[in-house]
């Protein structure tokens, strides 16, 4: 199963924004254990993202959104993606009270076209209400293929990214993946010739080769960090095969390791 994020936003490619979006869903698909390999972000602009999604759905099995699902017309991720599936927009009874409800509870009775807007979705989709804003999530799945579509404001994506997760992507993965984190000792503590990710990555040698768990530096400001992840049927089993690695790395690297963690 691979996957990829595409998040949907003019604002994410002008800089007005941070992408904190694809950050939060890149070590959710971690944990569960979904491999990702790739990450777009595109304007809104209907001939670029499907452009966009015509190239994810080539080499992707399973697709997540963030954005495009609001009331106004650059919101275009559900037409774009129905489209793709060959699917038209239908009215959602559910969906529609949930936002005639949301807007009540802020003073507005007179629902406009465009936020009518939200209670279209693509006929078939399994809808996921939003307990913390209007647009719903929306999972389609044809085939071997899968786009799950999540609105775009941070607290309300990761919100609808968990009933999503439970209800259908979780599914997806029969492994999780496991990281431990070894943090080698910063220029206070050893010389400089020793600490640096170079010099770390020699003394590692062809661990830097192995599959399962992969092994990999980072050059950080106090020091290297070295993570090992190993993908397993379950936590315990993860580790299990992490373990002679980790313990390998540790009697190389002796006295210069700082702390070792498991990532959270």
């Amino acid at each position: 199963m691979v996957a990829e994020i595409v998040c949907v936003g003019t604002e994410l490619l002008l800089g007005d924004i941070v992408n904190t979006n694809a950050q939060y869903i890149s070590k959710e698909l971690a944990h569960i254990g979904i491999d990702l390999f790739y990450q777009t972000v595109v304007g809104d602009n209907k001939e670029r993202l499907s452009a966009v999604l015509d190239t994810a759905l080539s080499r992707s099995d399973l697709i997540i959104t963030t954005g495009g699902l609001g009331p106004t017309k650059d919101d275009l991720t559900k037409e774009v993606a129905a489209e793709f599936f060959g699917k038209k927009l239908v009215f959602h009874e559910k969906t529609f009270q949930h936002v005639k409800k949301r807007l009540e509870s802020y003073g507005i009775y007179n629902m406009t076209e465009s936020q009518k807007k939200q209670a279209m979705v693509p006929e078939g989709a399994l809808v996921v209400t939003n307990p913390a804003g209007m647009a719903p999530g929306i999972i389609m799945a044809q085939g071997d293929k899968a786009i799950v579509m999540l609105p775009g404001p941070p607290k309300e994506m990761k919100v609808v990214l968990r009933e999503c997760c439970h209800l259908f992507i979780n599914r997806l993965s029969d492994q999780v993946f496991v990281s431990i984190n070894i943090k080698c000792k910063g220029p206070d503590e050893l010389p400089l010739k020793e600490i640096g990710e170079a010099p770390v990555a020699d003394l590692l040698g062809d661990i830097l080769d192995n599959e399962n768990p992969t092994v990999a530096t980072y050059a950080k400001e106090d020091g290297v960090l070295i993570r090992v992840t190993a993908s397993g049927k379950s936590r315990e089993d993860a580790l299990s095969i992490m373990k002679p690695i980790v313990t390998k790395i540790a009697e190389i690297l002796a006295g210069k390791i700082a702390w070792v963690k498991e990532e959270i």
